[in-house]
């Protein structure tokens, strides 16, 4: 089966905390007014300044509510990727988006996979423009590497985030918004870089009316990537290419379809980690190049998407969305698998176990949403409703390779990677065909009680079902009907300062059946969060203080003694599962003219209901900090940057193979410092040279699933040339 490699604060995290505190609601500078904004005012605009080139924005979100709220008119915690974070960390894929974002934190697991990790629980979902699709790290098919230069941001929301998604995990969800073509003439901009260990890539983003008018526009990209990577016969090569119209039908109706593509490549991919233990018990230490993977292995992935949106306008306060897409994940791999302890003089000991696997994720979405405003009580208000349906399709085929083909591994410390591929079956085994169906219908209302006091009350009926088979089980169950409430307090105690309060809900169906055959409730997530959001400098900076606890409950139990009747499976019961407490401190946005500051501190702890830590594999105090100034004057056009990214411990309790005694396999704190600099030439062009890892910090990426491990990338540069027309 795939799963078998698959998947009191401190000292330094409280100063660091302050800083980035202190320096957010320090005494507001003078500002110029700019361009922009003028324009908007004499546009007769409503006040809310849309900040470009920021770490933060003003534009009204609908990842938590659906209600098109802004970060601090959201009660829960809200962060927002924009396109100039992105641009100035360099930041590729989606894993490394997590990896800088406040209040999550991702795990490779190997070469192709990574787990990402809120609050204590695991994020087995993505959305993209609002639409969530869910994925299995054991049936990867390159979710998690999901490029970014097709979004124009990214929002995380974090806790329970049922409203609109429905099954989940009370953790957070992230949402990418796509690029549009908003532009009513020519813009282009066109880029390419090159990094450490060959790694090139080339980038088109072009925008262009379609009409004389405007009324109709178009916006391409296209990505090419290739290159090696520290890990010893890792080679990637990738194609990304996305497509969309927007159209405005008539002055009320607006219409946007396209489509997206990414295929993975890389050869030499490693499957699972490397040895934690040598055959005498004591630990190992590699070269951060050594691998796993052989010459032939590879892990491919194709991901493509189609979709349409249609907005209609019904008076000045009302519009109807309907959308529809469809999403297509395929995988091709070809695996070695290495375990067991490495003799420290003779490099023999792992045994090796090849796999080939071909897998197949179809998901179909579809989907209407209302918004709009509404007068009760001689005040107005919001409300927003709709219902959504999707369907999941996964298939997931094995091939048995021949025993005899299947060699012994040599002297491992001599690994180059040259063992021989098995001989794999001509048939495929059907080892898992699964449909998931998810469809729900929700509602929101914002009350505005007074100027002051805002209530947000809403619900999702949410219902999941799957059927099918997975390596001979059958799969039947789910749940119908399930009310999922929402509800949210903010109240404005000064002007730009916002108390808030909340209570969401999430859940999640299991495959479990209690010792009457009958399957468990599914488990449910419950977020109580509070805290206070505020908005300094006319929006151009964020921050937010908040505090949370996270109920996990119906969570499976075994139930000893007991079985499923009619079956030899063990049975379960549902109990009272874990919970989390925590808070977070967050900053965003501009501190001065040309000063950009994104900060932020994480800290809960995770327990079981016996108060034991869970999802330990991942660390419960995050820091995050990243500032970039812009120079005028003389040096006008210079940018400088910098930051840290810190992380607590993190372990994984399981026992030495060889002495047979309990062992803690740790990650130690430890820090990660990222420089940029960028210069703007007056002629569009620009040249920009990002460092990680500056100081060259030896860690380890993840150790402890199943009981491997495997490091973080050593210092890396990346040169970017970039042109905009």
């Amino acid at each position: 089966m795939i799963l078998l490699p698959s998947l009191a604060l401190s000292r330094r995290g409280l100063s660091c905390a302050a800083l980035a505190l202190a320096l957010a609601i320090g005494s507001p500078p003078a500002w110029a007014q700019s361009e922009q904004e003028a324009k908007a005012e004499k546009a007769g605009d409503s006040g809310d300044i849309i900040v470009t080139g920021s770490y933060t924005t003003n534009e009204k979100l609908g990842s938590a509510t659906g209600l098109g709220l802004s970060i601090r008119e959201t009660p829960q915690s809200v962060t927002v990727m924009t396109a100039q974070r992105l641009e100035d960390q360099g930041i590729r894929a989606l894993s490394d988006v997590i990896n800088n974002a406040a209040g999550v934190s991702s795990k490779a697991f190997d070469s192709a996979r990574n787990g990402f990790s809120a609050r204590g629980f695991a994020i087995d979902n993505y959305q993209i423009d609002g639409v969530p699709l869910q994925w299995d790290s054991a049936y990867s098919a390159g979710e998690s590497e999901i490029d970014v230069a097709l979004y124009e941001r990214v929002e995380i929301v974090r806790g329970a985030t049922g409203l609109l998604t429905g099954a989940g995990n009370p953790s957070a969800s992230i949402n990418l918004i796509r690029k549009h073509a908003d532009s009513d003439r020519f813009t282009a901009t066109l880029t390419a870089a090159a990094s450490r260990w060959d790694n090139y890539f080339a980038m088109a983003d072009v925008s262009a009316p379609v009409t004389g008018n405007g009324d109709v526009r178009a916006r391409v990209v296209a990505k090419y990537e290739e290159g090696d990577s520290f890990t010893d016969l890792l080679h990637n090569k990738k194609l990304v290419l996305y497509g969309v119209v927007d159209a405005d039908l008539t002055p009320t109706t607006k219409l946007s379809f396209g489509a997206s593509y990414q295929d993975n490549d890389p050869r030499g991919t490693q499957w699972g980690g490397l040895p934690v233990w040598y055959s005498d018990g004591s630990r190992t230490d590699w070269k951060r190049s050594k691998t796993v993977g052989a010459d032939w292995t590879r892990w491919g992935s194709t991901n493509q998407t189609y979709f349409a949106n249609l907005t209609q306008q019904i008076g000045e306060n009302w519009s109807v969305l309907a959308y529809g897409s469809y999403s297509e994940n395929k995988s091709n791999m070809h695996l070695l698998y290495l375990s067991g302890q490495v003799d420290k003089q003779t490099g023999l000991g792992l045994g090796a176990f090849g796999a080939r696997y071909d897998g197949k994720l179809d998901q179909a979405d579809v989907g209407v949403r209302v918004n709009g405003k509404y007068q009760l009580f001689g005040r107005e208000h919001q409300l927003v409703f709709g219902a959504s349906y999707a369907r999941q399709d996964l298939d997931f085929y094995s091939f048995a390779a021949d025993p005899a083909t299947v060699a012994t591994p040599g002297d491992f410390f001599a690994w180059d990677g040259s063992y021989p591929e098995p001989v794999w079956s001509s048939t495929a085994s059907h080892d898992v065909d699964q449909i998931t169906k998810q469809w729900g219908y929700f509602g929101a209302t914002r009350l505005s009680i007074t100027d002051e006091l805002k209530v947000i009350l809403g619900g999702r009926l949410s219902s999941w079902k799957r059927s099918g088979t997975s390596y001979g089980a059958i799969a039947d169950f789910g749940d119908k009907n399930r009310f999922l409430p929402y509800a949210g307090i903010l109240y404005d105690i000064a002007s730009n300062h916002t108390i808030y309060a909340s209570y969401t809900k999430i859940f999640q169906p299991q495959n479990y059946q209690d010792r009457n055959g009958d399957f468990l409730p599914p488990v449910t997530g419950i977020n109580y969060e509070g805290g206070l959001k505020s908005s300094f400098f006319q929006g151009r900076l964020n921050t937010a203080i908040s505090v949370f606890r996270i109920e996990q409950d119906n969570l499976g139990q075994a139930d000893p003694g007991q079985l499923v009747p009619g079956t030899i499976n063990q049975a379960y019961y549902a109990a009272e599962g874990a919970h989390s407490t925590g808070f977070e401190v967050e900053a965003n946005g501009e501190l001065l003219p040309g000063w950009a500051l994104s900060a932020n501190y994480t800290q809960f702890k995770a327990k079981d209901a016996d108060g034991n830590r869970i999802n330990t594999l991942f660390a419960q105090k995050l820091l995050r900090l990243f500032s970039t100034y812009r120079f005028g004057g003389s040096l006008d056009g210079l940018t400088v940057g910098g930051g840290v990214n810190w992380e607590g411990l993190s372990y994984t309790d399981t026992e030495n193979p060889v002495l047979g005694t309990p062992e803690r396999l740790k990650v130690k704190p430890y820090a990660l410092v990222n420089l940029m600099g960028r210069y703007q030439l007056q002629n569009g062009l620009s040249l920009q040279v990002n460092i990680e890892n500056l100081f060259d910090k030896k860690y380890y990426s993840q150790i402890g699933f199943y009981n491997q491990l495997a490091y973080g990338e050593p210092r890396n540069v990346t040169v970017t040339l970039r042109y905009h027309y």
